[in-house]
């Protein structure tokens, strides 16, 4: 069973086309225009072992806000469509993940009910050309995109890129295990019988 998707949106602010493989390997193309969003992907992809192709125009004249926000949401819909019936994966993932001084926590649900919760701060208005304040906004894209149940929290550190980099690595690992396969379930994980 090929779990793959192929997702393009277009609009008056963005043009983005993305491919996800949930049984890849890690490999990534990444082309946003903003480098250091480049750079988060390619641990996301990496991390969680997905096969990920992102190609991304966007009016960056303005800001990246829509260049990330549409984004998230295109990965988003490309994770619900990979994912498929659901049928056979364990549904709940979840990350304590270590980054230096950082350390972060993810947990989610691909429920099919989009929620979202986002407890951490970040000190500087920047990360390279990337705005702090995007990095939420990806993920609740993502979240209701994909139309999972997202919790995700800093619980320590002082470096923004750490917190940043430590969170996009810490959603990678949870989506892994939340569409990885267990024998034992055999339908959807689920007692009203789907999800």
């Amino acid at each position: 069973m090929s779990r793959t998707s192929l997702i393009t949106r277009k609009t008056n602010e963005t043009e983005i086309r993305v491919s996800l493989n949930l049984d890849g390997s890690g490999k990534a193309e990444i082309s946003t225009g903003v480098g250091f969003f480049d750079h988060m992907l390619n641990g996301f992809a990496r991390h969680g072992l997905f096969d990920l192709t992102v190609s991304v125009t966007g009016d960056l004249e303005v800001d990246d806000h829509h260049t990330i926000e549409d984004t998230g949401i295109v990965i988003g819909q490309a994770i619900r469509e990979a994912v498929g019936d659901k049928k056979g994966i364990r549904r709940y993932g979840s990350s304590i993940l270590p980054m230096d001084e950082t350390l972060v926590m993810t947990a989610c649900d691909l429920c099919g009910r989009p929620y979202f919760v986002f407890d951490g701060s970040f000190t500087s208005d920047k990360m390279g050309d990337m705005s702090t304040q995007m990095v939420r906004e990806f993920f609740y894209a993502i979240s209701y995109a994909a139309e999972m149940n997202l919790h995700m929290r800093v619980i320590t550190g002082i470096n923004d890129h750490h917190k940043a980099e430590a969170l996009f690595k810490s959603f990678a690992k949870t989506l892994d295990a939340a569409v990885s396969f267990d024998p034992r379930i055999t339908d959807v994980l689920s007692t009203k019988g789907s999800l």
